[in-house]
C-alpha cells in the first residue's frame, strides 16, 4: 500500500486541466478562484440575449472597444487564478496575440450574469468581487438574475471594491469611468424566470 501525497493544484496544472475539459463531449467551463476549482454554468438563452444587449450598448458607446464573450483571464494578487466572466469589455486589440488566460492588464471591465445554480452566491456575489479588485479591473457589473438588481462594483483597492452601487431592474445606473456609460437596466426585466 501506497501513500499519496496531497498536491495542491497549480496554474499550470489547472489551465492544462481546462485545456481538455473544454473539448469534453459537455465542454465544461472550468475557473480557478480563491485557490479554488469551479465549474462554471454553461449559458442559457437570456444570459446570452443579456451579453448581446450590453455589447450593442458598449458598441455603439465606443466602437474601440469591445465586448469579449468569454475570455479567459488570469485574476487575483499575482495572477494565482483563472477565471471566465461572462464579459469583458477591453480595447479592441487588448488580447491579440495572447492565449486563452490572458492577462487583464487593460481590462476596463468584467461582467458577469447570475446563473440558476447553488454556488452563484459564494461564486459571483463574494470570490469573484474580491479576485476582480485583487487584480485592479476598475468595474465589474454583476447583472443578478435571482433578485432583479445590477451591481455596479467600482474603485478597486487592491483588495475590494470601494463603490458598490446597487439598482433594481428598470432604473438607469452609470457604469463609471474607465467605461462612462449610462446604462437603463429596463430590458433586463424581459429576460429573467
Amino acid at each position: 500500500m501506497s501513500v499519496v501525497e496531497d498536491r495542491v493544484l497549480t496554474q499550470d496544472v489547472f489551465e492544462d486541466l481546462a485545456r481538455h475539459a473544454i473539448r469534453a463531449e459537455e465542454a465544461l467551463r472550468l475557473e480557478f478562484v480563491n485557490g479554488k476549482l469551479g465549474v462554471k454554468a454553461v449559458p442559457d438563452g437570456d444570459r446570452g440575449r443579456i451579453i448581446a444587449w450590453l455589447t450593442q450598448i458598449c458598441m455603439q458607446s465606443d466602437p474601440n472597444r469591445w465586448l469579449f464573450g468569454e475570455q479567459g483571464l488570469r485574476i487575483e494578487s499575482y495572477r494565482r487564478g483563472n477565471a471566465r466572466p461572462d464579459a469583458t469589455l477591453a480595447p479592441i486589440d487588448t488580447f491579440v496575440g495572447q492565449g486563452e488566460w490572458a492577462s487583464a492588464d487593460g481590462v476596463l471591465m468584467v461582467v458577469e450574469v447570475t446563473s440558476y445554480d447553488e454556488d452563484t452566491d459564494r461564486r459571483d456575489r463574494v470570490e469573484k468581487p474580491r479576485a476582480y479588485a485583487e487584480t485592479g479591473i476598475p468595474v465589474y457589473l454583476l447583472i443578478d438574475r435571482d433578485t432583479c438588481e445590477v451591481k455596479v462594483h467600482s474603485q478597486p483597492d487592491g483588495v475590494r471594491y470601494e463603490q458598490v452601487v446597487t439598482v433594481p431592474y428598470g432604473k438607469t445606473v452609470t457604469l463609471p469611468d474607465p467605461v462612462g456609460i449610462e446604462l437603463d437596466t429596463e430590458p433586463l426585466k424581459s429576460w429573467v424566470r
